[in-house]
């Protein structure tokens, strides 16, 4: 009986040593996750017990400078599924397979994919999301989104550029000021049980978006559409590769139209154009050829209308006069190169006037050997072209320059004539603005002013200018010789009845040489003796007569005829 007892004490006693040691591993347990663990815990608690939704903000309105809307929004929805309240996955795959237009496999992916929310697609039509929501299928989920509209298609396209599936900018000023109109998001939260399943008893708690504010452009709806009917007129008539046209006020520097033919749909800005198609690299490459706007992001060999600035340093160093004379023969020797003139039986004797009239090539080597490489570049310098321009488009490309170490006499003959240099053709505007306006050098821009969404409270914006680059004379005596260009020598086909028009032609051979591909340009400007707007119209690789004074000049003119009543309406 003893022992007995004693095997019972003992057994008593080994059960009571373990629950105090399982006694003491639960105390243990619990005090780690009531105090070491808590907020670890409390948040994953939360996340368990609500869901939250995104609700897409509206972005801001794009306006022209007189209301007019160029960029607006599309109700549309997103479609997405939440794995555990799908309770006929097969029933979904279909629905949504055949509404969707989608691959029946790639839905079936998502659908089976075990997350929170799985997004099925984007960009959905209101009428179809509509369908989806009526079929009342457990776990599908529509949510309110937004989809950028161009409502006119394809103007002004590589200035305004588009918007991802996300609705953020990528391009054009759609990217530059994307945190301007993107908004704030809303949200939607909504309670769950523990198994993510949503409780339909409880409230919906919901933070409405905010729309993005909207922007107000200089760009004019009307003026666009009279540059970009010219510009594809003008492309189909000399097969050229592109024709791309800026005006813009040469006094402040808003830019009225900046056209790149061929444009692409804003609206579509996947689908590839023909003309785009051929070439070298992959699709994108090619994408990226389409969207991308050469007037800002590419330099070129501006050829004749950079006589403009080489005339203008000329005459602010006193190096020349208007009434100087000068012979040419047809040419000019540069130590041992023969530079020719486009006349090559040569214009004989001539005043400097004349000079500029004839765009005659040895006029211009002779003044830019008087000013000489060192002053040269310091009018370059001067003008903004060592610059960029600082216009509010992204992708902007800088100028390329000789060295001043690396100037002999035959590459200071060539850059006279707007050759061996490379700038931009809004460089090349802003610098002759600053030649023809009183001195002055403007920020090209497009931006005018924001308005808030909200509070409807209106912001300007501003930019920089600089007074004083070219003296009171030479900007008379550069306006008056312009003029004559126009009225009497090589520009007279830019000529608009009833408006006095200056300007200056130009025909440069793309490099490398002798391939027989031009770029015809003219700039011209108007009225003359105190200009109101500005153009620069470019025809890249023209087919047949490539002479800027014979195909550029008129198209300028057909844009002027239209342009300067319009404005004198304003």
């Amino acid at each position: 009986m003893i022992e007995i007892y004693v095997f019972q004490k003992r057994k008593y006693r080994f059960l009571f040593a373990c629950l105090g040691v399982l006694f003491l591993v639960l105390a243990g347990r619990l005090v780690y996750l009531m105090i070491f663990s808590s907020e670890e815990l409390s948040t994953k608690a939360l996340d368990v017990e609500q869901r939250e939704r995104s609700i897409k903000a509206a972005r801001g309105i794009i306006y022209d400078r007189n209301g007019v809307v160029l960029a607006d929004n599309q109700p549309v929805c997103t479609i997405s599924v939440i794995y555990n309240q799908v309770t006929e996955p097969e029933k979904v795959i279909r629905l949504l397979t055949e509404k969707l237009s989608m691959d029946e496999d790639e839905v079936r992916k998502k659908v089976e994919k075990v997350s929170s929310r799985e997004k099925i697609k984007s960009n959905v039509p209101k009428e179809i999301a509509d369908e989806i929501r009526e079929a009342s299928l457990a776990g599908v989920k529509v949510d309110e989104d937004y989809r950028r509209y161009y409502p006119f298609g394809s103007l002004a396209s590589k200035v305004l550029g588009f918007t991802g599936a996300d609705n953020q900018g990528i391009l054009g000023l759609e990217s530059r000021y994307d945190s301007i109109l993107k908004g704030t998001d809303g949200t939607i939260l909504t309670l769950t049980d523990f198994r993510g399943i949503e409780i339909e008893s409880a409230a919906e708690e919901r933070v409405e978006p905010v729309q993005g504010d909207s922007l107000y452009l200089s760009l004019d709806y009307t003026m666009q559409s009279w540059a970009q009917q010219a510009a594809e007129k003008v492309l189909k008539e000399k097969q050229a590769k592109s024709v791309s046209v800026i005006l813009m006020n040469p006094k402040n520097g808003e830019i009225y139209a900046m056209v790149n033919v061929p444009e692409y749909d804003l609206n579509e800005p996947y689908h590839l154009l023909p003309a785009y198609e051929g070439g070298e690299g992959s699709e994108n490459d090619k994408l990226n050829n389409m969207w991308r706007n050469p007037l800002i992001s590419d330099s070129y060999e501006p050829g004749s209308t950079f006589k403009i600035v080489t005339a203008t340093a000329a005459l602010e160093e006193g190096k020349v006069t208007p009434e100087d004379t000068f012979h040419c023969p047809g040419y000019k020797m540069v130590e041992d190169r023969k530079i020719r003139c486009h006349k090559t039986q040569g214009h004989g004797a001539e005043t400097f006037r004349e000079g500029v009239m004839n765009s005659c090539n040895p006029v211009f080597m002779e003044i830019g050997a008087r000013v000489g490489a060192e002053r040269m570049l310091y009018y370059y310098k001067k003008l903004g072209l060592y610059e960029k321009t600082g216009v509010d488009l992204p992708g902007e490309a800088g100028s390329i320059m000789h060295k001043l170490e690396n100037i002999g006499a035959v590459e200071l003959a060539t850059m006279s004539f707007g050759q061996s240099i490379q700038i931009t053709p809004l460089q090349l505007l802003r610098a002759v603005s600053a030649v023809v306006n009183g001195g002055t050098l403007i920020t090209p821009h497009l931006g005018v002013r924001i308005v808030d969404s909200t509070s409807g409270e209106n912001t300007t914006l501003s930019y920089e200018t600089e007074e004083g680059r070219v003296s009171e004379q030479t900007v008379e005596t550069m306006r008056s010789l312009l003029d004559a260009v126009v009225s009497e020598g090589t520009g007279k086909n830019a000529q608009v009845e009833g408006y006095q028009v200056g300007g200056k032609t130009a025909t440069s051979e793309k490099l490398p040489r002798g391939t027989g591909k031009y770029i015809s340009s003219f700039l011209g400007f108007a009225p003359s003796d105190d200009p109101e707007i500005m153009g620069l119209l470019l025809i890249d690789e023209p087919t047949g007569v490539y002479y800027g004074g014979t195909i550029a000049a008129p198209v300028m003119a057909e844009i002027f005829q239209n342009i300067l009543p319009y404005l004198d309406n304003l």
